[in-house]
Order: C-alpha cells, then sequence, then structure tokens
C-alpha cells in the first residue's frame, strides 16, 4: 500500500464520476479515479461530505459479492 496515512490524501481535485454500479439512478455513489491503491467514494447529495477510502482489493471483493448475490 503506498499511501500509509490516507487522511493526507488530497481529494479537492478530484474527478467525481457517478459509478456504473448505480445505475439509472438519480442519487448514487460516486468514485474518483487516478488512485492507483484505493477507491474514493462519496454520496452524490452529499458531495461536502465525508468520502469513503476502500483499497481496491477489498472493493473488488465487494463488487464481485454483490454480483454474486452473496447479500440476499
Amino acid at each position: 500500500m503506498r499511501h500509509t496515512d490516507w487522511r493526507a490524501l488530497d481529494l479537492d481535485n478530484a474527478v467525481w464520476r457517478k459509478s456504473t454500479y448505480s445505475g439509472h439512478q438519480s442519487d448514487c455513489v460516486q468514485v474518483a479515479d487516478g488512485f492507483p491503491d484505493l477507491i474514493p467514494l462519496r454520496d452524490s447529495k452529499a458531495p461536502g461530505g465525508p468520502t469513503l477510502l476502500v483499497p481496491t482489493d477489498a472493493w473488488g471483493d465487494f463488487i464481485r459479492n454483490v454480483k454474486d448475490e452473496r447479500f440476499g
């Protein structure tokens, strides 16, 4: 993991996009690309609110489990 202190991560100039997993909903999860070791996530309804930082491998595991419907 290259980011030893995620609190120091600067997201001020991050380019946010709607997650492809949000479908056609207007309220959705937004993702910022360009961070090699983690996935920054935020709520589109609260863009100035908190950001969740998830390691890329954990995000991949989460998405696989959603696709496999393991949270039924």
